[in-house]
């Protein structure tokens, strides 16, 4: 049984800015809208994005693996090829990265593909990719016993 779709709504100060990034830069299918917000199809799951007044304080950025993680993000975990190909996609597009496309926690349990990138409103995004998906929620620890949650993303 497939997963459910997520929904989540952010905001955004520039909609129309954010209304192009979205539908243009990643290509997503535009669903409802009104004056203020937009539904999009992000990869099988509906963003909703809000007009809202421009936030003032900055990301807090979190250390993982080596880089500054800005927090808090959302995206998606993606075929390891799916992945390249929208690696590719925004870096033809001229997308600036926050943290460029590369391996996270290479030959470890949970070794990933992944990037970071800002909306033009700030919204921070990470796209992922595991070498082995049955890894998504694996520990270091490698014990043998069901895979835990262990924070690291």
């Amino acid at each position: 049984m497939p997963l459910p779709p997520f929904h989540l709504a952010i905001p955004v100060d520039d909609l129309r800015a954010a209304r192009r990034f979205y539908g243009e830069v990643f290509g997503c299918r535009e669903g409802r809208s009104a004056a203020q917000w937009v539904d999009f199809d992000f990869f099988g799951h509906q963003l909703v994005i809000h007009e809202a007044p421009a936030r003032a304080e900055a990301a807090h950025r979190n250390p993982v693996d080596g880089q500054a993680v800005p927090v808090p993000h959302f995206g998606v975990v993606l075929a390891w090829e799916d992945w390249e190909a929208l690696a590719e996609r925004l870096r033809g597009r001229g997308v600036a990265f926050v943290i460029e496309p590369g391996i996270r926690f290479r030959g470890e349990v949970g070794e990933q593909a992944t990037m970071f990138l800002l909306d033009p409103c700030g919204n921070a995004l990470e796209f992922k990719a595991f070498r082995d998906i049955d890894q998504l929620f694996a520990t270091p620890q490698g014990d043998g016993a069901e895979p835990r949650a262990s924070g690291r993303r």
